[in-house]
């Protein structure tokens, strides 16, 4: 597989190092030295800093269903494609191969915003027969992101949930979900909103790299603070777990308890397709020196293979070393009296919104 590496100099607030090449290219090109040292010359050139680039979409459907059976939810929603954030170890970066575009660079550059998401979202909730169930927000790409304080997206789409009383729960990384309490808040009050913030670290330096355009680790607990003092059900999620890189889960949940949130769930790492060589790069570049032993427990984790996908172990893997984050996570949370209860939202208050057609008479 191709990778077109950006000079270092240029890659400030991005998590990939390379364009990839998708996996569905025809072509593919290596760099190359012809003895001219006109391959030195091209590292050495200093291009100017990677701009993000937003793309329009008419979204045909906004609901996604799914009936894998180690996903607690069935209905799914993403504003957006692509994500800003550039978290190097995003599950959702091959998605970005159907468009033709980098599950490197171009998944963090190169986004694609649903502009008529909450139309169709309304069509959606109002067709005859529809039933609700909890829609999850923000499961593929953050709908939080940067460009979302601009687009708006995702605030329109709560405002279509919140009039037709249908339960979401919400996750991200960004602080920006507080611009919105003033519709999640309400609507949590009637069990209707949850939402969940990812804390994959403490550790600063880290999260700079690992998530480079996320909030910091600090401010993410300080919104998990300000949505528990507004009513609203707070989760945290302490994914992905990554052998010799996250090593302080315990203390991100025993935080993220003080901050106020009362669930939490994690995952191990998931490198499917492009992902493997975009994080093993990003190993190169950050941790030379144990990038080899990262990438063993990761395999140690996936039947020996850099990924498995099969429904059973995906999420949390299989292994001595799953079952050791299984039981540090547990233990945790017993500890912290995370995960007592279950936050249970409700569905038997649901109202088909107006359609945006003709109005009724009565």
């Amino acid at each position: 597989m191709s990778i077109t590496t950006i000079p270092l100099e240029a890659l400030k607030g991005r998590g990939s190092a390379s364009r990839l090449a998708h996996r569905f290219s025809r072509d593919q090109r290596d760099p190359w030295d012809d003895g001219w040292d006109t391959l030195a010359e091209l590292q050495a050139e200093r291009p100017e800093r990677l701009q993000t680039q937003v793309h329009f979409e008419d979204a045909k459907s906004a609901i996604s269903r799914n009936d894998s059976p180690d996903i607690p939810f069935d209905a799914s929603l993403n504003p957006y494609r692509g994500c800003e954030h550039g978290c190097i170890y995003c599950f959702a970066r091959p998605t970005h191969s159907y468009l033709n575009l980098s599950p490197g660079l171009d998944f963090e550059t190169q986004l694609i915003a649903k502009r008529n998401i909450a139309e169709v979202l309304r069509r959606e909730l109002a067709r005859p027969g529809y039933r609700p169930s909890q829609i999850a927000i923000g499961t593929a790409t953050d709908c939080y992101q940067p460009i979302e304080r601009e687009l708006r997206l995702t605030r329109s789409v709560i405002e279509v949930l919140g009039e037709a009383r249908h339960p979401f729960g919400l996750v991200t990384k960004s602080s920006a979900v507080e611009r919105d309490l003033d519709l999640i808040a309400p609507l949590a009050a009637q069990r209707l909103a949850a939402v969940y913030i990812t804390i994959t670290t403490l550790d600063a330096r880290l999260a700079r790299i690992l998530e480079p355009r996320a909030a910091a680790p600090h401010r993410r607990l300080q919104t998990i603070r300000a949505l528990t003092e507004a009513g609203v059900p707070v989760g945290v999620s302490v994914a992905p777990q990554i052998p010799f890189i996250t090593e302080d889960m315990e203390q991100v949940l025993q935080a993220a308890r003080e901050a106020g949130a009362r669930s939490a769930f994690y995952t191990v790492v998931r490198l499917p397709w492009e992902v493997a060589p975009l994080f093993r790069q990003w190993l190169e570049v950050h941790y030379p020196q144990r990038a080899d032993r990262v990438m063993a427990r990761i395999q140690e984790m996936r039947g020996g293979k850099d990924y498995n996908a099969d429904f059973a172990t995906r999420m949390k893997g299989s292994g001595i070393w799953a079952e050791l984050i299984r039981k540090r996570f547990e233990t945790a949370c017993r500890r912290l009296g995370l995960n007592r209860e279950r936050t249970l939202l409700t569905r038997e208050d649901f109202r088909p919104p107006s359609s945006g057609g003709q109005g009724h008479l009565f």
